[in-house]
């Protein structure tokens, strides 16, 4: 059944009746199903020697073509045989290294720039910190003025030097929307290589690496796509999956599945983006988590989830307004919405909310509201309540 109306699916959800919980673009919460296939690999884990070789692969190899899906925005099944989608996944331990991972094949020249918004997320940043000092090149910071949207921003400050563009769908700190299409457009017809931030918006809103081309795509697992913490996702281009990984590790070489001849050392690697999978990606413990709940929100089908949440946040938004407060201006993403409070409340407002039962983010001077398909109305006039205390 997809997600209607909004009602919710608080009953698939492992969150208790007393919290109103408004953190996934910090944390998010896990499904039943999660939890359990969670409890299943550590009991299985328990007992190694029930694990077979080819169990080295094959889970990884699901997941692959799960987040293959999710990343082309492809509610089908593959086709048997047909790896297309999942090619261009590989398996990433943080954002940091799949960042890490598009700097090492993205060259930059002295006097070249990187293009990064304001206030974003400081994994990439501090990537490209580090990128453009060892080439001589530098960061071009995009702000924007009131009423202008972040794409436009962008756009402006677009020149001959700009390299590279690394942007999100979202901003992380109140989830203002990034229009990726335009973005991508100016980036090819500048020749600039374009790296993209979905983490927070991967799951809750359609994305298409095909689309729109981009060079670079890095997603976390344990936020919106509502699976554990330490599985994340890097997807490549195909003029890409030739490049350099940042280690190498003796899983992603061909034929590495005959344990026998792991000494007959190979330089060639295996197929699309698998030379840049981390060490260790087996992750038998979490793994099963992660298949879990990306085939959960498949199920459930991104647009549908999309279209919930903005009816959620719309009702938040409702609720903001009634107590005196508003949401940031300009376009953006359905799934979050950040509201500016009183310099008074920022340093007290996780706290008196947590007071409340109410959990929720403050990141630069935002309150960051984001909740998913556990959102009750109960939770909503829980928030309410709580705000009206801290400002009151």
């Amino acid at each position: 059944m997809r997600p209607d109306g909004i009602t919710s699916r608080r009953a698939e959800f492992a969150v208790p009746d007393d919290v109103a919980y408004f953190n996934t673009a910090n944390l998010g919460p896990l499904l039943h199903t999660v939890r359990d296939a969670g409890e299943r690999a550590l009991q299985r884990r328990a007992a190694p020697w029930t694990i077979r070789a080819q169990d080295w692969f094959t889970d990884v190899e699901r997941l692959r073509a799960l987040v293959g899906r999710l990343m082309q925005n492809s509610a089908e099944e593959p086709v048997p045989g047909d790896g297309a989608a999942s090619e261009g996944v590989a398996f990433i331990p943080a954002t940091s290294y799949g960042f890490a991972v598009a700097a090492r094949n993205l060259p930059l020249r002295a006097g070249q720039r990187v293009v990064v918004l304001a206030q974003e997320y400081p994994s990439g940043v501090y990537t490209w910190r580090r990128h453009v000092t060892r080439h001589g090149a530098e960061i071009r910071t995009v702000h924007r003025d009131s009423g202008q949207s972040w794409a436009d921003a962008v756009l402006a400050a677009l020149d001959e030097q700009v390299a590279i563009i690394s942007v999100p769908q979202v901003h992380w700190t109140d989830g203002a929307w990034v229009d990726l299409a335009a973005v991508s457009r100016a980036a090819h017809d500048l020749g600039a290589a374009l790296v993209l931030d979905v983490s927070q918006s991967l799951g809750a809103v359609p994305f298409d690496a095909r689309a729109l081309d981009p060079d670079f795509v890095v997603g976390v697992g344990y936020k919106w796509l509502l699976g554990p913490f330490g599985r994340s996702y890097l997807w490549v281009a195909e003029r890409h999956r030739g490049g350099e990984p940042l280690e190498e590790n003796w899983i992603v070489r061909t034929e590495a599945e005959d344990f026998a001849r792991l000494t007959e050392y190979r330089d060639d690697y295996q197929d699309g983006a698998r030379r840049f999978d981390h060490g260790q990606r087996t992750q038998f413990e979490l793994t099963p988590m992660a298949i879990a709940a990306v085939a959960q929100v498949l199920s459930w089908g991104v647009e549908a989830i999309s279209a919930h949440l903005g009816k959620v946040t719309d009702r938040i938004g409702t609720r903001l307004r009634e107590l005196g407060l508003t949401p940031l201006p300009g376009e953006r993403g359905p799934h979050m919405l950040g509201v500016e409070l009183p310099q008074y409340a920022r340093s007290r407002a996780a706290g008196v909310l947590a007071e409340a039962g109410c959990y929720a983010s403050v990141r630069a001077t935002a309150l960051r509201l984001a909740p998913h398909l556990h959102t009750t109305e109960d939770d909503i006039a829980r928030l309410g309540g709580a705000l009206g205390t801290l400002l009151g």
